[in-house]
């Protein structure tokens, strides 16, 4: 077992990874002629396609290993609805609204068991986000999937004036962090490595539930920004998932000062200890519980926090490029 985990040694360069989505992008030059053309670029949290008046929007995303931490505990009814929550709140930052989704299953055989419970989770992920399943698609790919893999995509729609994608953004902005549920479903690689090594998937944590019970809890469904948005004059909004605070960025070209952070749950702790992770491997991985965050001028704070009650002032903008945490400088 090495002394010290990171992301990299379990498996997942977000380096590499971002120079990978990078080549991909370059490629893809091609845009449609006449009406119902695609908006801006591409990069942001959701893909826009200009409708006139509004705008419709697109997400997909997955749940990534996730799905092993399920098959190692043999439990798999939270799994759908951490794949509607990764699409839903990808359309939340922008203030747009889901209003449909199509989810994919590619697996190595059909298990019905497995189905069931993904189908279950699905059903409460979307009924949490007041949204249609109106189709997918299941393919078995023996020799090509080993296990399960489950996505999905999400349409949304919004008037083209009340969209929010950063623009507005300006140094002295305040930042307000949304507690997470838990892990989410991203890290989990790392999560996992960690787990194996000290051998602890049955391990109690303080509220009783064993680390591989604790790895399931599904990830939080943002659906209250919406409200915010109509209540509020909102700047930005993020979705802290891969990446962890390096999300931000992609946000405004000013920067970000974390000063009073959220309080790490113990889950987090426990996965740093264990691993001997240093402070900015964890906070580039997972959300370290800020899953979500709304900036806003300091006016309109209040408005804001009556529609997202557990929402609390972490920080805020300034001028320099750049992300600091309690003061020290973040890479």
């Amino acid at each position: 077992m090495p002394e010290h985990f990171s992301y990299r040694e379990s498996g997942v360069d977000i380096s590499r990874e971002a120079e990978g989505i990078s080549a991909l992008v370059r490629a893809l030059t091609f845009r449609r002629s006449g009406p119902v053309a695609m908006m801006g670029g591409v990069g942001h949290f959701a893909g826009l396609i200009d409708c006139g008046t509004r705008v419709l929007a697109l997400t997909v995303d997955g749940v990534g290993t996730k799905m092993l931490v399920a098959d190692r505990m043999q439990d798999w009814r939270t799994i759908g609805i951490d794949c509607i929550a990764m699409n839903v709140n990808d359309l939340y930052v922008m203030n747009i609204e889901p209003v449909a989704f199509v989810d994919y299953i590619a697996a190595d055989e059909i298990h019905i068991p497995k189905m069931e419970q993904i189908g279950r989770g699905l059903n409460e992920g979307a009924r949490q986000a007041n949204i249609d399943i109106v189709g997918g698609e299941t393919a078995t790919l023996k020799g090509m999937v080993n296990g399960l893999d489950l996505a999905g995509t999400c349409l949304g729609i919004q008037e083209k004036e009340r969209i929010v994608t950063g623009d507005a953004i300006r140094p002295g902005d305040l930042i307000l962090g949304v507690p997470s549920s838990g892990v989410h479903s991203n890290g989990l690689t790392l999560a996992r490595r960690v787990a194996d090594a000290r051998d602890a998937w049955e391990e109690r944590l303080s509220n009783g539930k064993t680390l591989g019970q604790e790895l399931l809890v599904p990830t939080r469904i943002y659906a209250e920004a919406l409200r915010a948005c109509r209540m509020a004059t909102v700047s930005g909004m993020c979705h802290v998932t891969g990446g962890g605070l390096l999300n931000f960025p992609r946000l405004t070209r000013f920067g970000f000062s974390f000063d009073t952070p959220l309080p790490v749950p113990e889950v987090f702790r426990w996965i740093q200890e264990n691993g001997s992770i240093d402070r900015d491997e964890m906070y580039r991985t997972f959300n370290m519980g800020m899953g979500y965050a709304i900036i806003a001028p300091e006016e309109n704070i209040p408005d804001i926090v009556r529609e997202v009650p557990d929402a609390s002032v972490v920080g805020s903008i300034v001028r320099d490029p750049g992300i600091s945490l309690n003061g020290i400088p973040f890479s």
